[in-house]
């Protein structure tokens, strides 16, 4: 096939799964009403964080992030999405996809960092109560989510520039909902077969050490939480500790399905729907799953409502 100019004048031409699904307008309708859920719930939660002082502790100071990268993650994708299926134009410049790629990489490095040292976090605060302020100083919490952002950008830097470099050819179709690694690549005119193994490689490393940080931090927090004397306290914990393994099973399981399964297990219809899943289902159930099942944001937002939102009337 033949090569194609990589320069500013060249477009992409995004697939994604609302062009060949078979109802594309209850799916896009469903997609837009997940954006906005998502919107609603992180941009509340954000709000409610940063102005309510009894949550000004390490713990919300790291779902505040959470909140911020999944906020950011689903607006770097659907907006797109459903604008090209609403106005029947899918294109994408070369530079937008190089852009876009970026920030989907570093959003989704970013989170897969910060939900280990969330983990951290919940085990210092239920196995080591009394120094929980001393592990978990502002300047601790501030240096885990300084290095979740670094390490990713730095991370997605080298991944899309090195992407970006290969030749691709005029079949310039892109079979996924965003530009991402696996589907550029089998657009290249050249062996990527070298790079496909340290793309491999470094999915591994990105994800399984934060994964089994993870893991071993529940492990202890469960045998601790299995000889509390108080009923009301290991309740309290099971509650928080299940709510962020329900988004880490989320998250990651998306996540090692894209980057870390090899290339025969995927299609692009199944690529789709993962892509779907972590970038627009999975920050819209975030904030919920965490506020929800939490008494003290569900307090906070009380607090914040009655005394920031809710009009004031004067006594007769």
């Amino acid at each position: 096939m033949e090569h194609w100019n990589s320069t500013l004048g060249s477009d992409f031409i995004l697939v994604g799964i609302l062009n060949g699904s078979g109802s594309p307008e209850i799916l896009c309708a469903t997609i837009t009403a997940l954006y906005m859920l998502a919107l609603t719930s992180n941009g509340l939660l954000l709000l409610v964080i940063t102005m309510d002082v009894h949550l000004h502790v390490p713990m919300y100071f790291l779902l505040r992030q959470l909140s911020l990268m999944d906020l950011l993650f689903t607006s770097v994708v659907t907006p797109k999405a459903v604008m090209d299926f609403l106005c029947r134009e899918n294109t994408i410049s070369f530079g937008g996809c190089a852009f876009q790629m970026f920030l989907a990489l570093t959003l989704g490095g970013a989170e897969d960092l910060l939900l280990a040292f969330m983990a951290y976090d919940r085990y210092v605060a239920i196995c080591h109560p009394l120094n929980y302020m001393i592990y978990m100083r502002p300047r601790v919490a501030w240096l885990m989510v300084a290095t979740s952002w670094i390490l990713a950008s730095l991370s997605a830097l080298g991944f899309t520039m090195y992407t970006m470099h290969y030749p691709f050819c005029k079949a310039r179709m892109i079979r996924h909902l965003l530009c991402e690694i696996p589907p550029l690549l089998k657009l290249a005119c050249a062996d990527t077969s070298g790079y496909e193994l340290m793309v491999y490689v470094m999915g591994v490393t990105f994800l399984i050490p934060p994964l089994a940080a993870i893991l071993a931090s529940y492990t202890l927090i469960l045998l601790t939480v299995f000889h509390m004397p108080s009923n009301e306290g290991r309740k309290k914990a099971l509650v928080t500790c299940s709510s962020h393994l329900t988004v880490v099973g989320m998250f990651y399981g998306a996540a090692t399905f894209m980057y870390v399964l090899p290339s025969s297990f995927h299609n692009p219809k199944q690529d789709n729907i993962i892509s779907i899943f972590y970038t627009i289902v999975t920050p819209a159930l975030n904030p919920l799953i965490y506020s929800l099942r939490n008494k003290e944001v569900l307090r906070a937002l009380r607090r914040v409502l009655d005394k920031h939102m809710l009009p004031a009337y004067p006594s007769l």
